[in-house]
């Protein structure tokens, strides 16, 4: 396992940081446990949850563990905070996380979403408050986009606050919008990139087609969102050209899908949400095994059409 720096905050995450979803929403307790004991097994340190999974029962399950496995100090602890974003809603919602978590600091608190209702300096005094208290360490984003995140940086240096530190956006071979404008941002000014949905929600591995059923019970069928995002011409011309590739090199399109997105240099550390200890096992093989630079090549090509996606 590769620790890499998260931005200028001084911390070193997993390259692989575990995306905590799933736990008390698709998986219980017990299973949920069982993870989180393999991927620190494994060297995996990064863990990742909000508020806002499975109402606030991600948090409660990754504590209890914290508290039963006494691991606080071994890992990077982040959460995040979503909705109406005022000063007063971003302190209280924290100080649950706090409780549910059973910890008295959160290494890396994260607005979950762009609020448009509640004036930016506010919510960023808001995290500015929770640092000086000591409650939390560092702050990020998520979801936001580069423009966002600059606003934010010319707030905090003109009134001398806590700025975004991280920011956390889907990439994939399907999205891949913070190429242009995000990931160069982040360089620039020495921001962590947390990504997070590798696999594009499944979408990769190949169980959805092109005018075919979704299948039931599987993530598309129970957040339906999921298929305005990748049931579209381009998303599907991306995953036949992964399939081909993957029949051409015999590896499977969720290894390839893996490896590309956590061999990008601009990447410090790629979120996976797991229901059982082999997704774990899965995304280690694929940074273990990487992706020929041929193979890269060729995935950037079919997932950059320009026909298909003319703003990539």
């Amino acid at each position: 396992m590769e620790y890499r720096p998260l931005g200028n905050t001084g911390l070193q995450v997993s390259s692989i940081g575990m995306g905590c979803v799933t736990f008390g929403r698709e998986i219980d307790r017990a299973a949920s446990f069982q993870i989180l004991d393999h991927a620190l097994e494994r060297g995996l340190t990064l863990l990742d949850t909000a508020e806002a999974y499975a109402a606030g029962a991600s948090e409660t399950v990754l504590g209890e563990w914290i508290a039963a496995r006494n691991a606080r100090e071994q890992i990077v602890l982040a959460t995040k905070v979503r909705g109406t974003l005022t000063r007063e809603r971003v302190i209280n919602s924290a100080e649950e996380s706090l409780q549910r978590l059973q910890t008295d600091h959160i290494d890396l608190l994260q607005l979950h979403n762009w609020d448009d209702e509640t004036p930016l300096e506010e919510t960023l005094e808001g995290l500015d408050r929770l640092v000086q208290q000591g409650k939390v360490r560092h702050v990020g984003c998520s979801n936001w986009m580069a423009w966002q995140l600059c606003k934010s940086l010319l707030l905090s240096r003109s009134n001398g606050i806590v700025p975004i530190q991280s920011v956390q956006p889907p990439y994939n071979l399907v999205q891949r919008d913070i190429e242009r404008d995000m990931l160069p941002l982040c360089v620039d000014q020495h921001i962590g990139v947390l990504s997070y949905s590798p696999l594009a929600a499944g979408f990769l591995t190949g169980k959805y087609r092109r005018n075919g059923e979704v299948p039931k019970g599987t993530r598309f069928d129970v957040i339906p969102g999921h298929q305005r995002i990748y049931f579209t011409d381009h998303g599907f011309a991306t995953l036949e050209g992964l399939e081909a590739v993957s029949q051409e090199s015999s590896q499977s399109m969720l290894q390839l899908s893996l490896a590309w997105a956590l061999g990008h240099p601009g990447i410090t550390s790629v979120l996976i949400g797991a229901r059982s200890t082999d997704q774990i096992d899965q995304a280690f093989a694929a940074e273990k095994n990487g992706l020929d630079p041929e193979l890269r090549r060729r995935l950037d090509e079919i997932s950059n059409s320009t026909d298909l996606h003319p703003s990539t």
